[in-house]
């Protein structure tokens, strides 16, 4: 195995979940050099590659399903933020979570929309179909979290993306 692909191959292990383009920022290689010993890897079977939500992500063949929906989730801060603030928090209501983390209602949805299909949370409705936000695997969810912090690069998107929607909410006067 070439040095390169040793890297690759290391660096996935050491960070399951990591999309393509900050594998090859952290790696400091071509993206075709990257796509490459990926391929080679992936034929191999040490790395395996999915697509969440527009970004291809890479983990190891032993990372379970779940964790790799939830992996590609906690790397985008929002999701993160909201992932800690149920752990934080226990079951929450949306209304006070997006208040709380200063997101748009619309902001929080798409992400607790992810992390619903993903199994990462639940929705509980109550009698008067009120919705309390739930962690499906509490424990599994704070040690993967202990583990995955977002880079500057997703972070400055995540950003970017709440300052346009906090834009367009004080544009909407219907807007929560």
């Amino acid at each position: 195995m070439t040095e390169a692909r040793k890297r690759i191959a290391a660096h996935v292990a050491a960070n399951p979940g990591e999309h393509f383009n900050e594998l090859v920022r952290s790696l400091d290689l071509a993206p075709g050099q990257v796509q490459y010993h990926v391929r080679r890897l992936s034929g191999e079977d040490r790395v395996e590659a999915e697509q969440f939500y527009g970004q291809t992500h890479y983990y190891p063949p032993s990372v379970e399903p779940w964790e790799r929906g939830a992996l590609a989730l906690a790397r985008r801060e929002t999701a993160r933020d909201v992932l800690l603030y149920v752990v934080e928090h226990g079951p929450s209501a949306p209304g006070a979570v997006a208040a709380d983390l200063d997101i748009a209602r619309s902001t929080l949805e798409w992400h607790v929309d992810h992390l619903v299909e993903q199994s990462v949370l639940r929705k509980l409705r109550d009698d008067r179909n009120r919705v309390t936000l739930v962690l499906t695997r509490p424990e599994a969810t704070v040690a993967l979290l202990q583990h995955v912090t977002p880079t500057a690069p997703e972070r400055l998107v995540d950003r970017f993306t709440r300052l346009v929607d906090g834009l367009f909410a004080a544009e909407d006067p219907t807007a929560e």
